[in-house]
């Protein structure tokens, strides 16, 4: 799904999208349980760096962190995934995200960065505190967002 063709708020489908800051950039996913929305960011952090739809869901690791609250939990998501894109120079595009009690489990599918394939735009170097929130509309949909430092 690409930035144009997401929904507002108001509408019931999952989505990601990137919003305006300075020189960094806002990462921001829509879901239906903050489960999916952090998905949905995660994409988002994904499609900073190249298209998320040519990133084969081939390989699966497990995230987990811990934070007291869903906006630090967010934010810690981010840097873990973040942390293993550098690490295991890798790219993501498959999210298995569970939620329970300040608990972050996650299954992540992806594959090696192919530089000729995927075209690496930029290297994004962490996610920040800056917009951070994690909320609930009135509609029930879940929104995560963040600023990202590239």
């Amino acid at each position: 799904m690409s930035p144009s063709d997401l929904p507002e708020p108001t509408h019931s489908a999952p989505g990601w999208r990137h919003f305006e800051h300075r020189a960094d950039i806002g990462v921001e996913g829509v879901g239906r349980s903050p489960e999916e929305a952090f998905a949905q960011a995660a994409l988002a952090l994904t499609a900073i760096v190249c298209d998320p739809a040519e990133v084969a869901q081939g390989a699966a690791l497990e995230v987990d962190c811990e934070a007291p609250d869903l906006e630090l939990l967010l934010a810690d998501w981010l840097n873990a995934l973040i942390y293993r894109m550098a690490t295991e120079r890798m790219l993501f595009s498959g999210f298995d995200v569970q939620i329970d009690d300040g608990r972050l489990h996650a299954t992540i599918r992806g594959e090696p960065v192919d530089r000729e394939r995927h075209q690496p735009a930029v290297e994004v170097k962490g996610a920040t505190y800056t917009a951070l929130s994690v909320s609930r509309n009135e509609h029930g949909l879940w929104t995560a967002r963040c600023v990202v430092d590239v």
